[in-house]
């Protein structure tokens, strides 16, 4: 099987569970908790004495952090793999 054929049956495969899935807020409520608690954690970790709000307030921007860098990840392996496509001159 090639790639591409790997990836369509991917793609097949999750859309039949979510298909079968009611409700979606319930399936990943634990994996949204546990994401939540690590940044809730980190920031307790970078501020050990700062109130409730502080520590919501700091997880929420490690949270934003978190998804800019993948953003900029993203970002920066879809340049080379367009550069790398393109044909050298």
């Amino acid at each position: 099987m090639n790639p591409q054929e790997r990836s369509l049956r991917a793609r097949l495969a999750v859309h039949k569970s979510w298909a079968n899935t009611l409700d979606p807020k319930s399936r990943t409520a634990k994996a949204r908790a546990a994401r939540a608690a690590r940044f809730e954690a980190k920031a307790r970790e970078l501020h050990p004495g700062a109130t409730p709000e502080q520590i919501a307030r700091v997880a929420e921007h490690l949270k934003k952090a978190h998804y800019a860098a993948m953003a900029l990840a993203s970002a920066k392996a879809r340049r080379v793999r367009k550069q790398a496509a393109q044909p050298a001159a």
